[in-house]
């Protein structure tokens, strides 16, 4: 019921994940990042601990396959689990189990991989990768642009409802977290949105959290 990609920027050392479903607020259960370590997405009949236990793995040392292979060996019912993941080098891994919804397929490639569930084609992973790899600028942008082409190439077999896009950068929290958790028109485009009006304020709201008496002035109304 998803399609979604994990990436990294290697001039930034930025990590992301986007995602979008015909579900409800896929976003809110299947997106992990953590700074410095890597970006996990877990999703077709999801189990929301195989994030956090993958970016843990990989935190402890081990490259992205093998964090795979360990949620693969520990991973409860893993055979409907498809989780995808990047680690700080680049390195991508996937696990797709048998049991995995629908047209399901898979594609890797160095800083990006894409997979998805419950597909309109088998062609829609390939477009995700060809798209983030095509586009420049912020890895926002480059991720905004891969679900775009997603999308583009057929998306899931029936309407998407919900998306999201989460970046992790040099501080222990998400610095965008952006998600549509439904929506009967078009969720990737209202998460571009967020994203059009959240970008020029990311800085701004990492200094406020870092110290915020260097922090610029709130621009809202009422802040003198």
């Amino acid at each position: 019921m998803t399609f979604s990609l994990v990436a990294r920027c290697p001039d930034t050392g930025m990590f992301g994940v986007a995602i979008s479903s015909s579900s409800p607020a896929v976003a809110a259960r299947c997106s992990y990042t953590c700074a410095g370590v890597g970006a996990v997405a877990s999703q077709n009949v999801t189990d929301p601990t195989l994030g956090p236990f993958a970016l843990d793995l990989m935190q402890g040392g081990m490259t992205a396959a093998e964090a795979i292979a360990g949620v693969r060996d520990q991973g409860r019912f893993i055979e409907y689990r498809q989780v995808l993941a990047v680690d700080g080098q680049g390195r991508t891994a996937i696990h797709s189990g048998p049991n995995s919804l629908g047209i399901w397929t898979q594609v890797q490639a160095e800083n990006v991989a894409s997979g998805g569930n419950l597909l309109a084609n088998d062609r829609v992973p390939q477009a995700i990768v060809d798209g983030y790899l095509g586009a420049s600028g912020h890895i926002g942008d480059r991720l905004i642009a891969a679900l775009r082409a997603g999308l583009a190439a057929g998306g899931e077999a029936g309407p998407v409802h919900s998306a999201g896009m989460q970046i992790a950068d040099t501080v222990s929290w998400p610095v965008a977290d952006l998600r549509c958790d439904w929506s009967e028109d078009c969720p990737i485009e209202a998460v571009a949105t967020a994203w059009e009006v959240y970008k020029p304020q990311l800085d701004a709201y990492i200094q406020r959290a870092l110290d915020p008496r260097d922090a610029p002035s709130y621009g809202v109304p009422g802040d003198d």
